[in-house]
């Protein structure tokens, strides 16, 4: 694993139980332009090998605090930890990040950029300062559990929209991440193609790797997730076990909150 920076290590488990690998803690976020906030106090916790689904309506802040969590944006106050060290913004502080939390957009074509798929999965491996060998090997390794290993020398222009998806996954797992992000990845796939997805994310879990996937989709989110995050109004109104907040989900996506 990628060393800390200033000396930050990840915290041990927690009083009574396991620490949670990723928090956000009250974060407040407004785009430039305008005048209402998109996060206003959210806050977040996921624990290793956990499987949650996050469920809200459009303009619910669902994405922005996915880029929050991956430190592409930066929040005008709170704070995110992963593995109970506040993480920094500064390009070391960022490196370690990407390591440790990778996320996945909604559209393969803002992931991919490579000219061929070997070069777009190595990329982060390479970006860290691993080896040409210890590159190799995470490529094909990923490679191979999206089912992506016989396109190695594939064009990424060149790929059908289900192979951009698990590219993309693909380059993401190379960093051998503790937690995955994926912001509404399933959307646009056939139901064969997200078999495949949710195949991938169910053993990464067994492995202790944290799944968080952003859904408009609550069958989905019954179907596959130990854990639902929903968010109204820039704010985490509900998390808890899927079984409770699903018992009472008409309720709260009526819920408006108050900054």
């Amino acid at each position: 694993m990628v060393g800390y920076c200033n000396g930050q290590q990840p915290a041990a488990s927690l009083a009574g139980g396991i620490a949670p690998i990723l928090e956000a803690d009250a974060l407040f976020y407004n785009y430039a332009g305008r005048s209402d906030y998109a996060l206003r106090g959210a806050s977040l916790r996921l624990f290793p090998g956990q499987k949650a689904a996050l469920l809200g309506r459009n303009g619910s802040g669902k994405s922005t605090l996915l880029l929050h969590c991956n430190g592409i944006l930066q929040p005008e106050r709170g704070q995110v930890r992963v593995a109970g060290a506040p993480m920094t913004y500064d390009r070391c502080g960022l490196k370690q990040w990407r390591h440790q939390v990778g996320l996945i957009f909604q559209r393969p074509d803002d992931q991919l950029f490579s000219a061929s798929v070997m070069q777009d999965i190595s990329f982060g491996p390479l970006n860290l300062g691993f080896s040409d060998d210890e590159a190799r090997r995470r490529v094909q390794k990923a490679a191979d559990q999206c089912g992506v290993g016989d396109l190695l020398d594939r064009p990424t222009h060149a790929l059908s929209s289900g192979e951009k998806a698990r590219v993309a996954l693909a380059g993401v797992l190379a960093m051998e991440p503790l937690v995955i992000l994926a912001d509404e990845v399933i959307a646009s796939l056939d139901p064969w193609m997200r078999r495949q997805v949710f195949d991938i994310f169910d053993q990464l879990a067994r492995q202790g790797v944290s799944v968080l996937l952003s859904t408009h989709d609550i069958y989905i989110a019954r179907m596959w997730a130990d854990r639902i995050v929903v968010m109204d109004d820039g704010i985490v109104v509900a998390a808890d076990v899927a079984e409770r907040v699903l018992a009472n989900m008409e309720e709260l996506m009526q819920y408006k909150a108050g900054i």
